[in-house]
C-alpha cells in the first residue's frame, strides 16, 4: 500500500494512461450496466404495484421504483456486474503480466509498475463508476415508467408525483458514494490480486 501511495509522485506517468483506463472501465462497462438497469426497473414496477393493492394509491409505484433504483438496486447489482467484468479483467490483465515477466520488463526499464499499471485503474474505477451507475439509475427509472405507464394503467403524471414524493438529493449521493467506493474497492482487490 505504501508502494502505491509513492506511486502518486509519478504524475506524468499515469495521468497520461488513466483517460484510456476510464474508457475501459468505464464506457464499455456501460452496455451490460444499462442491460440490468432496464430489466431491474421493470421488475421493480410490477412487484410495486403487486404490493401495493387496496388502500394504498398506484401512484407510489414511482416512489418504490425511485428509492430503490438511486439507493440500493443500481449501485449493488452495477457493482455486482462490474465487479465481475472489471475486477476479473485487471486480475487477469496484471497476472498474465506478471507471468509472462513484463512487470519485471518496466522495473527493469526503470519505471514504476505500481505508477504504470496500478494508480491508473485505480483512479478510473472511482471515477467511473459512479457514472455508469447515473445513466443506470436514469434507465431504471425511465423502464420503469414505461412499464407503468403501459402495463399498470398509470399515467405518467401519478408516476411522477410518486417519484417526487418522498425524493431527496441525498438518496443519488449516498448511490453515487456508494458506487465510488465499490470501484476503489474492486479495483484495488484485482490490482492486488493480479500482481501477487
Amino acid at each position: 500500500m505504501s508502494d502505491f501511495v509513492r506511486s502518486f509522485r509519478d504524475v506524468r506517468v499515469w495521468a497520461a494512461l488513466t483517460p484510456g483506463q476510464m474508457r475501459r472501465i468505464g464506457v464499455q462497462s456501460l452496455p451490460i450496466a444499462l442491460f440490468i438497469s432496464v430489466f431491474t426497473g421493470m421488475v421493480l414496477a410490477l412487484l410495486a404495484s403487486y404490493t401495493l393493492t387496496g388502500a394504498v394509491p398506484l401512484y407510489f409505484v414511482g416512489t418504490m421504483v425511485g428509492k430503490a433504483v438511486m439507493i440500493e438496486l443500481s449501485p449493488v447489482l452495477v457493482g455486482l456486474a462490474l465487479s465481475g467484468r472489471v475486477g476479473a479483467n485487471i486480475a487477469a490483465e496484471l497476472g498474465t503480466m506478471r507471468v509472462t515477466e513484463q512487470v519485471d520488463a518496466l522495473e527493469t526499464l526503470a519505471y514504476d509498475p505500481q505508477s504504470y499499471l496500478v494508480v491508473p485503474r485505480v483512479l478510473a474505477a472511482p471515477l467511473m463508476f459512479p457514472v455508469v451507475v447515473a445513466l443506470s439509475d436514469a434507465v431504471g427509472i425511465v423502464s420503469g415508467w414505461i412499464t407503468s405507464v403501459s402495463l399498470l394503467d398509470l399515467s405518467t403524471v401519478e408516476f411522477v408525483k410518486g417519484l417526487r414524493l418522498f425524493y431527496e438529493f441525498k438518496d443519488i449521493w449516498y448511490g453515487l458514494f456508494k458506487s465510488m467506493s465499490f470501484g476503489f474497492a474492486i479495483a484495488l482487490i484485482g490490482c492486488i490480486r493480479g500482481l501477487h
